[in-house]
């Protein structure tokens, strides 16, 4: 196996093991650093995958430098060497939605992590142009698991989308082409997603944050109009899983509150 790094948007590293073993052409697992003052590693990988993982995280910041680490979802590819990185990292803090923290973190972890409400952000410091901000959103179901979430880089415009957009194969780092076949290809395939309304209701109300740069955990990253991107998806889904159409009511629009300092 072989582990690359690549700058997908100013100071966001994609962390990429390609396993050739898993699915029909292979698949890439990713994990994405986001450099700052306080340095947040998005997804671990697998307990497995921690030595290549650390090597590259490490080439762009100290593994002691970390002070977050967070996931989508609790899953063996999202968080299976979570306490590796907490040792290997004695600032490092788990930041998770409420829900998740409740159902199993909060049990699970070394350390106890914090729980963040929908919304809420993290202000990982700098300044000026290297400053981050993260936004935390619940995406409960979405793709799968009740207490899924995603993060929003807010200065880049970057959405770390977890496995929202999967594709199979090993294509490039990051991409402006359409992915939205590959990524319906690759759902028929493993029959990943919760199927269910809330699957295109969600996209669409994540649309709604414009992202720049679509920070997807298996297969190329996205740049261009994540927002249309995101819509296309949510079409698409609504077109191939008639299941999907039945939302009558959408959700309630991402909140924006004022940041948190860590």
């Amino acid at each position: 196996m072989n582990t690359t790094v690549d700058e997908i948007a100013d100071g966001i590293y994609r962390i990429s093991t390609y396993i050739r073993e898993v699915g029909p052409d292979g698949f890439t697992f990713n994990q994405f650093l986001l450099d700052a003052e306080e340095p947040l590693l998005y997804h671990t990988g697998m307990k497995g995958l921690f030595g290549l993982v650390s090597e590259a995280v490490a080439s762009v910041v100290a593994l002691d430098r970390l002070r977050w680490v967070a996931f989508s979802h609790v899953e063996a590819d999202e968080c299976g060497a979570v306490e590796q990185f907490l040792e290997a990292a004695p600032r490092a803090q788990v930041a998770h939605g409420a829900t998740g923290c409740m159902v199993s973190l909060d049990d699970m972890l070394s350390r106890a992590p914090r729980p963040l409400a929908d919304g809420e952000v993290i202000d990982l410091g700098g300044k000026q142009l290297r400053a981050r901000r993260v936004r935390h959103v619940d995406t409960a179901h979405v793709p799968h698991n009740w207490e899924s979430r995603v993060l929003f880089e807010e200065v880049t415009g970057t959405l770390l989308c977890g496995d929202l957009l999967s594709q199979t194969g090993n294509p490039p780092a990051l991409t402006a082409e359409d992915l939205t076949e590959r990524a319906i290809a690759t759902e028929h395939i493993f029959h990943a997603s919760s199927l269910a309304p809330a699957v295109p209701a969600t996209l669409r109300r994540l649309a709604e944050l414009r992202p720049h740069t679509l920070a997807v955990m298996h297969g190329a990253s996205y740049s261009g109009d994540g927002a249309g991107a995101l819509r296309s998806l949510a079409d698409a889904y609504e077109t191939e899983f008639p299941e999907t159409r039945l939302m009558q009511t959408p959700p309630a629009s991402v909140p924006v509150q004022a940041a948190v300092t860590a």
